[in-house]
């Protein structure tokens, strides 16, 4: 396979660490730190795989899997996220991403991902009910995507101070249950 891997991190260590791990599989690598270089190195490295990350400096991510699913060919895209969230999960398929992985993953991982033409059926149902906590998690990423990201639109929706919520989103996601 002749893979060409955009990824797409504002987390160099962990970026470097992916590239290293995959050059050892001759996967070709690039990087970039935030939107704007995404949208650059994909102009210059024609990637035929992306991962990226949900949480950039500037422009969410889901933005870049737009940008990088409208191309012609299209990448296969993975999303990779330390800030999982059903609503982001629906929204990045959407957009054209072809998985949705929460961190930690390894580069095994994300290479079964990149790869999986068909998303995983064999995913565990929970048992129990979503914890409070994170419902209101689930309730405010998808009042966030209803508003393009835009955190003061999404705070006044919800009637919460904008800094109250930056503070909820800089927090990891409350454990499913």
């Amino acid at each position: 396979m002749n893979m060409k891997l955009l990824i797409v991190e504002d987390d160099t260590d962990f970026a470097q660490a992916l590239a290293r791990a995959l050059s050892r599989r001759n996967i070709d690598t690039a990087h970039a730190g935030d939107a704007i270089a995404a949208r650059q190195a994909a102009d210059r490295f024609q990637p035929t795989h992306a991962v990226v990350d949900l949480k950039l400096p500037g422009d969410s991510g889901l933005r870049v899997v737009a940008d990088l699913a409208a191309r012609r060919p299209a990448p296969a895209i993975v999303v990779l996220t330390g800030y999982a969230s059903i609503t982001t999960a629906v929204e990045a398929v959407r957009l054209g991403a072809r998985h949705y992985l929460p961190k930690p993953a390894n580069a095994d991982e994300i290479l079964a991902a990149l790869t999986r033409d068909t998303p995983d059926a064999a995913l565990d149902i929970a048992p129990e009910p979503l914890s409070v906590a994170r419902l209101e998690w689930e309730h405010i990423q998808k009042v966030l995507a209803e508003h393009d990201g835009n955190i003061s639109a999404t705070a006044r929706a919800l009637k919460m101070h904008r800094r109250t919520l930056q503070r909820k989103l800089d927090k990891h996601p409350p454990k499913p249950t």
